[in-house]
């Protein structure tokens, strides 16, 4: 398996450090909101990637920790009026919610920050000790990034550059602008902890240093792309320089989500949560859309891409769909398949994989995907070859395929019928279509072809129509969906 690595910028094989297993840790969510579709992406990445590792046979450890207790949160406290832990819990809570609808594996460990306070405190007493960081008179405690001589190897930054940027903010008492915080001495009103240096709570980077402690050295650390400096590049110093140790084997990080061709942000107030989007669309359709580009390719979320998703996931279930109605249907006779169909087909066997072996390439497994679903399309429309024992083998053979590709992609596992009549019924309240209507429409046209009443039953399909409802006739009865 390759993987892009961040730390080395290129694409190398991935090997475990441990034979087998397997550690990887992820940034979570800060929780003081509901989750966006940033969040979303970079979820149902990692969750592909412990996917496909597990299914490749590694034992995975997957460690994603909350942050807890953090400026945003306290913030949204006072606002509110409520205790900074409520605010915390109720955001954690939204986020597994979400998560769940999304198709996306609980962790093995979800670490809390505030879980991990003295684990903090040991570290930055280490680092104090060792002359790599100090406290200041007012309880302050900084990180010396000039006492790490690798700095800015995660992102390419060096030393003279982020000094050409660097402030110190009035009343900040560090020694260098490039010093960051690791500690922070408690403001009036905000929650804090006893320490060493007196009444404080963790800054941000030290947070993920305590809880991907008990794992390392890890073999994945991974996060969105917005994370790399200075997050990622923090965590590094401070936990190499306290432990002595390398961090991370292989740094994985995710592309941004545009909206319209422009960065998300609440201040363009084109900001969109998993929530709203799930007003409108089926959990699964927003993961299919978030997989139809390579992880780290930057990708443009609209309506319109939404809907291209939708009618995309639509025809795999299709096929899934009419795959099974042939199995129950057929008397199976000695019909061979031709050659060519049939070695295509057997080509394809490991298309997928290799896909996603190669830096997780989703799309391209996609696009094998698709021309898997139109080869089982051709053999269906052959009415003497689809009730062949070829045909037989074949629909076997896709169908094993289709439970790996959902093991790996958290994709294409549900109902075929339930799911299609789900995703229409979805389509039809986006439209404002009353289904009710539809319905009883439906009913009054069966009626008439059961009296053999074709001009009444023309008649409806037309009135049907008018309503932007396309109607089949199927050997299971009558169906409907949206043009």
């Amino acid at each position: 398996m390759q993987l892009y690595n961040t730390l080395t910028r290129k694409k190398e094989t991935f090997t475990p450090l441990r034979p087998g297993k397997v550690h990887m840790y992820v940034c979570g969510i800060t929780a003081y909101d509901y989750c966006h579709i940033g969040h979303a992406r970079s979820a149902i990445v990692f969750d592909l990637l412990v996917r496909h590792m597990r299914a490749q046979g590694l034992d995975v450890t997957f460690v994603r920790n909350f942050t807890d207790v953090d400026d945003k949160i306290i913030r949204r406290a006072n606002e509110e009026g409520r205790d900074w832990k409520e605010v915390a819990e109720t955001y954690v809570r939204a986020f597994h919610e979400d998560m769940d609808r999304l198709n996306v594996l609980r962790a093995d460990h979800e670490p809390r920050a505030t879980d991990y306070i003295p684990q903090m405190q040991d570290i930055c007493t280490s680092l104090i000790e060792q002359g790599k960081a100090y406290a200041t008179p007012s309880g302050d405690v900084y990180f010396r990034v000039r006492a790490y001589p690798p700095y800015g190897k995660l992102s390419g930054r060096s030393l003279d550059d982020l000094q050409a940027g660097a402030r110190v903010a009035p009343g900040e008492e560090k020694e260098d602008p490039l010093d960051f915080a690791l500690w922070k001495a408690a403001k009036p009103g905000e929650p804090f902890w006893e320490s060493p240096w007196g009444k404080g709570r963790p800054g941000w980077h030290i947070e993920c240093s305590a809880m991907s402690k008990p794992y390392l050295p890890l073999d994945i650390h991974g996060g969105g792309q917005d994370l790399v400096f200075p997050h990622h590049e923090n965590e590094i110093a401070q936990t190499e320089a306290s432990c002595g140790c390398e961090l991370a084997r292989f740094w994985v990080h995710n592309g941004f989500v545009q909206i319209n061709a422009e960065k998300m942000s609440k201040s363009l107030g084109n900001f969109k949560t998993i929530r709203d989007i799930l007003d409108g669309y089926l959990p699964e359709t927003l993961r299919f859309f978030l997989l139809g580009k390579q992880y780290r390719s930057p990708i443009d979320f609209s309506p319109e891409a939404m809907d291209e998703a939708e009618r995309a996931l639509q025809r795999i279930y299709e096929c899934l769909r009419e795959v099974h109605a042939a199995r129950e249907r057929a008397n199976w006779k000695k019909t061979a398949l031709p050659a060519d169909l049939l070695s295509e087909w057997q080509q394809l066997a490991p298309s997928v994989t290799a896909a996603l072996d190669d830096d997780l390439n989703s799309a391209q497994a996609f696009g094998h995907i698709f021309t898997q679903i139109r080869l089982v399309n051709r053999l269906l429309e052959d009415k003497t070859l689809r009730a062949g024992e070829g045909a037989r083998d074949l629909f076997e053979d896709f169908l094993a395929r289709v439970r790996d590709w959902n093991a790996r992609l958290g994709l294409f596992g549900q109902d075929p019928a339930v799911f299609l009549t789900a995703m229409r019924d979805q389509k039809a309240r986006r439209k404002n279509l009353d289904t009710a209507q539809v319905e009883e429409l439906m009913a009054r046209r069966a009626e008439a072809r059961r009296n053999k009443d074709f001009t009444l039953s023309d008649s409806l399909r037309d009135e049907l129509a008018a309503l932007g409802v396309l109607v089949r006739d199927t050997p299971q009865g009558q169906q409907w969906d949206l043009a």
